[in-house]
């Protein structure tokens, strides 16, 4: 436990610490208070020294304000009102602020505007101006503009005196500067290289045609490096003249651009230099050269024309004249050559006879003359004595002188009686034609038609002298035809727009019963010639004429059939007959005697022949009906010939015929039919001997020409006449010519046919007395095989 004592000596203690803590905060609160009564104090000297240099500042500002008649307004970063101090009597008798902002109030229109955007980039953008503006009173005033710590300034200030005179040098000098610099643009756009001296002599200044006649960047590198366009010579003389005060101007040679040109150069002298250009001579040399080529090519060109050329200058002389001149008026080149006058070249040819004659002659004369006072050209036709008619221009020239020209027009005057003539005969041809003929010009309206046109279609011959439209006419022709969309293209070819005109053809047919070819075709000018045909009677005889055809073609047909059908028909029991001949001849169903034995000969015989003509029939119906086909292959030839040779050596025998075949060596083999082959040379081998006399010769011959095999079987018999000898090939036909052959007339009309199928061809050559050669020509080529199969 505390004793009391304790607690007191306790409590003495914190009063003590109490008492002591007051004290302590009392002296730190004072010191603290000093000091900052000596910061406040040094504090409030600065102000107010401040204060007092603001004022003395603000007093110096309103001296400097009214020391001159200003106004300045001032615009802050904020949209407040501006500030305006100054004297406002500067302005208006009024002195009301706000009045100087309204710049229209107290200048004119243009200036106002002007300023009003001044003063709008200067506070949007910061842009400072200056300008000298003249008040509607007449008052010369300085507005400058400027962005200041933040703030738009405007001054305008009262110019008087020197201060006007100084504005008005610096506005010339802006002008000046302006100026110069304009010039100096033109003259780098120049082609001519251009220059500035200084009062030494030294380049100054160049433009852009300098420096590249030099071979710089720029101006500025050809003036640092001083590089000079003429040689030293040049310069020389352009110096001794800049210093006797004269212009220099001379014909030089410099180098530009690495290559040499004669330059034309004129330097002037000035009070600070001297200023040069040179002009580049190499063009207008090229010009003059090129002019004058022209002129020599004019004056060839004029002496090659037709027309009759004479030029006369103001003086009224012959300057020039072409040969067709000379040769129109038959002058003497010595005269013209001396530059005669006008009225003496007019005088000689009167004398002459060679001009128009004229009742007054100086009046016509001097009408003529009057040309060289006129302003456009004339025309006139002259009719010559000799019976020429000339065409005669003449035309004023611009240096006063006077262009004749004249064209012989002698021709063209006859052509054009012809030409008229032609036009008549012509219409009066179109008048008689029974065709209608119709010509519309490329606006679509009838330009020309005969009487046939206007009485087939029943059109007034009046109303279409009127020329009336196309799609009139149509409309009138329409209800007469039954092909009604026919006149659409008629109207199309005729009115239509088309990428290429062409003409076309139908054939119309008419509610009367008649039938008309329509045609229509383009003309050379534009125009469309439309032409009408009454086909009727031809189309009626056509249609009996395809009735009959048709007719014959089926006859054809059935004949075909016919033939086909009975020859199998023949053939099935002929083969029978055949065979049951051949037993009875065997003896293998008994013997027989020599009678009937001759009998069965005379039957197998007849028989064979029988069946070989139903074979030639069948053969050729089936060619007529495109149904052979030919089994083609490599066909040895001397072997085929071999093999036909031995299906006749019955008939060679009894007949006591030779045979003969000739073949080269190496023939070698075609592409054909092998089969088809045999049956050719075995009909040409028949008809052969059929045609020989016993112990005369028959000759099978093959050879090879190009890309060609030719057979050739030859007789000796008595020949064939010439009105025979185009009849050969018929079918059916067959004429013994006294010899013992008698056939059926098949056998050259199937090897023609045959020989065909191959793609070849058959030639006869006979005469009467020195027998019959035949000739086959077959292709020999893979690509003839070909052409043959692409045939099947």
């Amino acid at each position: 436990m505390l004793s009391l004592d304790g607690i007191v000596d306790h409590g003495e203690a914190a009063g003590v610490s109490l008492f002591v803590g007051l004290t302590i905060f009392s002296a730190v609160t004072a010191l603290l208070h000093l000091a900052g009564r000596r910061r406040w104090l040094a504090t409030e000297r600065l102000l107010g020294a401040e204060v007092a240099d603001l004022r003395a500042r603000l007093d110096r500002a309103q001296m400097f304000l009214s020391s001159e008649q200003q106004i300045v307004v001032a615009w802050g970063s904020s949209n407040h009102e501006p500030e305006i101090e100054g004297d406002l009597t500067l302005l208006s008798d009024v002195m009301v602020p706000r009045r100087i902002l309204g710049f229209g109030t107290w200048l004119p229109a243009s200036s106002a505007q002007a300023l009003e955007h001044a003063v709008e980039r200067l506070r949007g953008r910061g842009e400072g101006f200056r300008m000298a503006l003249v008040t509607t009173a007449g008052r010369h005033i300085e507005a400058e503009g400027r962005a200041i710590g933040g703030r738009a300034i405007l001054r305008l200030r009262d110019v008087s005196g020197d201060r006007l005179e100084l504005s008005r040098l610096r506005d010339h000098h802006a002008t000046v500067v302006g100026e110069n610099d304009l010039w100096r643009a033109l003259h780098d756009a120049l082609p001519d290289p251009a220059w500035l001296r200084d009062a030494s002599g030294r380049v100054s200044w160049v433009n852009a045609a300098y420096a590249n006649a030099v071979e710089t960047r720029d101006g500025t590198e050809a003036v640092a490096r001083g590089l000079e366009l003429l040689d030293a010579p040049a310069r020389g003389a352009a110096a001794a003249s800049r210093a006797s005060g004269e212009a220099y101007r001379g014909r030089v040679g410099a180098v530009v651009a690495g290559g040499r040109h004669m330059l034309d150069v004129v330097e002037v002298p000035g009070r600070f230099g001297s200023a040069g250009v040179a002009a580049d001579l190499a063009e207008i040399d090229a010009l003059r050269d090129d002019l004058a080529k022209q002129l020599d090519s004019q004056t060839r060109t004029l002496d090659q024309l037709s027309t009759a050329v004479a030029i006369f200058d103001g003086a009224k002389r012959l300057v020039f004249h072409n040969t067709a001149y000379a040769a129109l008026w038959g002058l003497d080149p010595v005269f013209l050559d001396s530059r005669p006058s006008d009225g003496e070249i007019l005088d000689r040819l009167r004398a002459e006879r060679r001009l128009p004659e004229q009742a007054d002659y100086r009046a016509w004369k001097a009408g003529l003359m009057a040309s060289y006072q006129a302003v456009e050209t004339s025309e006139a036709i002259w009719y010559l004595p000799d019976g020429r008619t000339l065409r005669v221009v003449t035309n004023p020239n611009l240096k006063g002188g006077v262009i004749y020209l004249f064209d012989n027009v002698t021709e063209r005057y006859h052509l054009e009686s012809r030409f008229n003539a032609m036009i008549r005969v012509q219409g009066e041809t179109l008048d008689t034609l029974k065709e209608a003929v119709a010509v519309f010009g490329t606006d679509g309206r009838l330009k020309l038609f005969n009487p046939a046109f206007a009485d087939m279609w029943r059109l007034d011959a009046g109303k279409l002298a009127d020329q009336p439209h196309i799609d009139a006419i149509a409309a009138h022709c329409v209800p007469q035809s039954v092909d009604v969309e026919v006149w659409s293209e008629v109207r199309s070819s005729v009115a239509g727009l088309h990428d290429a005109r062409s003409g076309f053809g139908h054939r119309l047919q008419r509610r009367d019963g008649s039938v008309v070819d329509c045609a229509a075709a383009p003309l050379p000018d534009g125009a469309s010639l439309l032409t009408f045909i009454d086909v009727t009677a031809g189309v009626n005889v056509e249609r009996v004429l395809k009735e009959r055809n048709e007719a014959l073609l089926a006859a054809e047909k059935l004949r075909n059939d016919f033939v086909h059908h009975v020859s199998y028909e023949l053939r099935s029991p002929l083969t029978n007959i055949i065979g049951f001949i051949q037993l009875l001849g065997d003896g293998a169903v008994g013997s027989l005697n020599p009678k009937q034995v001759e009998y069965a000969g005379y039957v197998t015989k007849s028989s064979a022949a029988l069946l070989a003509i139903i074979n030639d029939i069948l053969d050729l119906a089936t060619i007529d009906m495109d149904a052979m086909e030919l089994n083609l292959g490599a066909i040895d030839i001397v072997q085929t010939m071999e093999e036909a040779a031995e299906g006749v050596q019955d008939r060679l025998a009894e007949n006591d015929i030779r045979l003969r075949i000739v073949a080269l060596d190496g023939i070698g083999a075609f592409p054909a039919d092998g089969k088809r082959l045999r049956q050719i040379l075995f009909n040409l081998l028949s008809n052969a001997i059929g045609f020989s006399s016993p112990g005369q010769t028959v000759t099978l011959a093959a050879m090879r020409r190009d890309d060609r095999v030719v057979f050739k079987v030859s007789d000796q018999g008595r020949g064939i006449p010439l009105d025979v000898l185009d009849r050969v090939f018929d079918r059916f036909r067959s004429d013994a010519g006294g010899s013992r052959h008698r056939g059926v007339g098949l056998g050259l009309s199937i090897v023609k046919s045959l020989v065909e199928l191959h793609q070849g061809e058959v030639l006869i050559d006979s005469a009467p007395g020195e027998g019959t050669t035949v000739t086959c020509i077959f292709p020999a080529t893979r690509a003839a095989v070909g052409a043959i199969t692409a045939a099947e």
